[in-house]
């Protein structure tokens, strides 16, 4: 039976003791060692008996020396003794003696020694061994390479051969023992189908070289921190059936030019020497930044690195059965020669998950917890708008964590609600002791926030609100949409600014005397107002016109600075445009609770007898709240023609309405009929023509959207910095 080597982490076999030690520098340093002590071994293991000084000196007095040599340079004396030596211990030492004296007593001894009436004597001088001398010249040298050895062997990971720096530190992964599996990750469907039909073309080639595919050289995932990039590598590690290797970005560079080139090439080495095999780099933009860019010039190892990746994965040599899968943060920053198809042929974006995700999510953290059956996870999905993979695990971990503390056996609902918080906004600060005139100025602070996004009709419902200081907040308010949001109107953005300028005119209002508190509420209704101006085109006076560049880093090939891009005048017209948003914003603000007195009150005093109100309790307070009316039609400009024609209905809405009219209620479907043409109209006249397949032109990120993680708004009521 064939016994199986044993092996390192990295699939290599483990060298033997004795490999391992006559290929290290303890070998070194042990003969280094004993040469050492070959230089001085002669005086240190003398034959003859050491003496002190006096005893030398007197025996030479007393005429009891037969013979005596000098030796020059080790100030030694050697005698040889008429009879055998006694010491008064009763010792017998014999009849050969050496003692030592020092440099100002040599005249000393040599005119003792002549008086001594010496049968003979004779004196040794220092005589120069090339080799000795030669050795001394270069012990000190071959001490400092063994240090610089040792101490590049522990940088290296533990491996005691140096020239190792240059060999792959890829990890091979076991395909028999996979940890994790397509089916522990959810929420990412689109990325999944993508990297299990690249499973599927390693496993059954021919179902796609049939039809003339070629199986593609890479697939870039790319999205925020925390969405599951790297846990899908994972999982196409357990399910690939191939050789896969993982390593990161990083670890190709150091300070050494050629070195992550080097590796590279011993990576794709040994990757070919498989019939098929996958090679995973995470954070691939460490190695794979744009070349030759950036304040002083590029950088010689990296860009050597990169080169070498880039030939590679398509170079001159075509065959390769080696997929390459990479994931990075900041895909705008990838050379552009990393980007085109051949290389990294499918670009797969890893975003945050929605509804239906977050529950996936969730259901698979759940696994193997004790969850209390009245915890309902998909409410728990809607109440985490924008939170990643990670955050959910991480929601899930703080819930068992706070249960195991409180003692409990079960997690219920209250734990993964205050998981929710400490996700979100920190933990809760207990300590702070916050006096009552503070108290009660979060309280109105807040609840301006929630009544002005009650009263308005575009802003999400008001969900929960708070005053018990967490993280870095005395408080906050949540407003949660009902569904997932992908774009925002100029409508929504107007109420979102009225919202976070709610803090300041409640205090404005009640106490005449506004705080520090509105401060981070000021900033992003001025971020949001400014962008509406100058990158959203909702300004009469700017019109669509984009006024702020490409956000870049100058370090990265970008413009240096972010100086403006047009004239100080129209700077100028911006800068009237943003005051005039959020003033009116402001002004809109103070009116709504100045007509809401009486429910803002009552709220405030709520939260100052609860601390804490959830969404039922909300809604019964803003029962009679008196909402604002709907917001007139904007135009980009005073003399476009208004259309009063509604938007077409959806294929779903149209099937709805059919079956409403089958179950004989009355339909409110408004049948829109094409508008007839005029054959004398001007042909410069009015395009009244209907599109039905015109959208709203691509999905914008919620450009007001606050708090950490986008739609749920979190307000810190001092800023975080008072």
């Amino acid at each position: 039976m064939a016994q199986n080597s044993e092996k390192n982490p990295g699939g290599k076999p483990k060298k033997g003791f004795f490999a391992r030690f006559f290929s290290g520098p303890w070998f070194f340093v042990i003969v280094a060692l004993v040469i050492l002590g070959g230089m001085f071994a002669g005086p240190l293991f003398s034959s003859t008996n050491r003496v002190d000084t006096n005893v030398g000196m007197n025996l030479l007095k007393d005429h009891k020396v037969v013979s005596a040599k000098i030796h020059d340079g080790d100030q030694r004396v050697d005698l040889e003794l008429k009879d055998d030596y006694t010491n008064p211990e009763g010792d017998n030492l014999g009849k050969s003696l050496t003692f030592y004296y020092v440099e100002p007593r040599a005249n000393e001894v040599v005119d003792t020694m002549n008086n001594a009436d010496l049968e003979s004597y004779t004196d040794q001088p220092v005589q120069n061994n090339w080799f000795t001398s030669l050795l001394s010249f270069i012990a000190p040298i071959l001490i400092l390479m063994l240090v610089f050895w040792f101490l590049m062997s522990r940088m290296g990971g533990g491996s005691s051969q140096i020239m190792n720096f240059s060999k792959s530190k890829a990890k091979k992964f076991n395909k028999d023992n996979p940890t994790v599996r397509f089916a522990d990750v959810a929420g990412v469907d689109e990325a999944l189908a993508e990297l299990e039909e690249v499973r599927e073309f390693l496993a059954e080639p021919e179902k796609f070289t049939r039809l003339g595919a070629k199986i593609p050289k890479g697939v870039l995932l790319y999205g925020p921190p925390g969405t599951g990039k790297t846990l899908l590598a994972k999982a196409v590690a357990g399910e690939a059936g191939v050789p896969f290797y993982s390593i990161s970005g990083s670890d190709f560079v150091e300070m050494f030019v050629g070195v992550g080139a080097s590796r590279v090439r011993d990576l794709f080495k040994e990757a070919k020497q498989n019939p098929a095999a996958i090679i995973f780099v995470d954070e691939i933009d460490a190695v794979g930044r744009q070349r030759g860019v950036g304040m002083g010039g590029g950088n010689d190892e990296r860009e050597q690195t990169l080169n070498q990746l880039l030939v590679e994965m398509d170079g001159f040599d075509g065959t390769s059965n080696i997929i390459v899968i990479a994931a990075t943060n900041r895909p705008d920053v990838l050379d552009p020669a990393l980007l085109r198809p051949g290389r990294f042929d499918r670009q797969v974006g890893v975003d945050a998950p929605d509804l239906k995700g977050r529950q996936r999510i969730l259901e698979v953290h759940a696994t193997g917890k004790p969850i209390d059956r009245r915890v309902d996870l998909a409410s728990v999905a809607k109440r985490t708008p924008g939170f990643t993979g990670a955050d959910l695990a991480n929601v899930m971990n703080e819930s068992a964590l706070l249960t195991a503390r409180d003692g409990g056996n079960v997690i219920d609902e209250r734990a993964i609600d205050e998981a929710i918080d400490r996700v979100m906004a920190g933990p809760q600060r207990s300590s702070r002791i916050m006096s009552e005139h503070e108290r009660k100025i979060t309280a109105y602070h807040e609840g301006g926030h929630a009544l002005v996004a009650a009263a308005l009709r575009n802003s999400a419902p008001v969900t929960k609100i708070t005053i018990l200081p967490r993280g870095r907040a005395l408080g906050y308010t949540m407003v949660m949409p009902e569904d997932d949001k992908y774009s925002t109107t100029r409508h929504e953005l107007l109420d979102q600014m009225a919202y976070a300028m709610g803090g300041r005119a409640a205090e404005e209002i009640v106490f005449h005397d506004p705080s520090t508190g509105a401060s981070n509420d000021i900033q992003k209704a001025t971020d949001t107002a400014r962008k509406m101006v100058t990158e959203y085109g909702m300004s009469s006076r700017i019109g669509s016109v984009r006024l702020t560049a490409q956000e870049s880093d100058p370090f990265l090939g970008g413009g240096a600075g972010n100086s403006n891009n047009y004239s100080d005048e129209l700077a100028y017209i911006v800068d009237q445009e943003v005051y005039e948003l959020l003033a009116g914003a402001h002004d809109e603000a103070h009116e709504i609770l100045t007509e809401n007195r009486d429910v803002l009150d009552r709220l405030a005093f709520a939260l100052l007898e609860k601390e804490t109100l959830l969404e039922k309790e909300l809604a019964d307070i803003f029962a009679d709240v008196r909402k604002r009316p709907e917001r007139v039609q904007w135009l980009s400009k005073d003399n476009r023609t208004v259309s009063d024609l509604p938007p077409v209905k959806a294929p779903s809405e149209l099937a709805a309405g059919s079956r409403k009219a089958g179950d004989g209620e009355e339909s409110d479907d408004v049948i829109v009929q094409q508008p007839v043409v005029d054959p004398d109209a001007t042909p410069n006249g009015p395009d009244t023509t209907i599109d039905p397949t015109r959208g709203h032109g691509g999905a914008h990120p919620h450009p007001g959207a606050e708090g950490p993680h986008g739609n749920p708004d979190i307000n810190n009521p001092f800023g975080g910095g008072r």
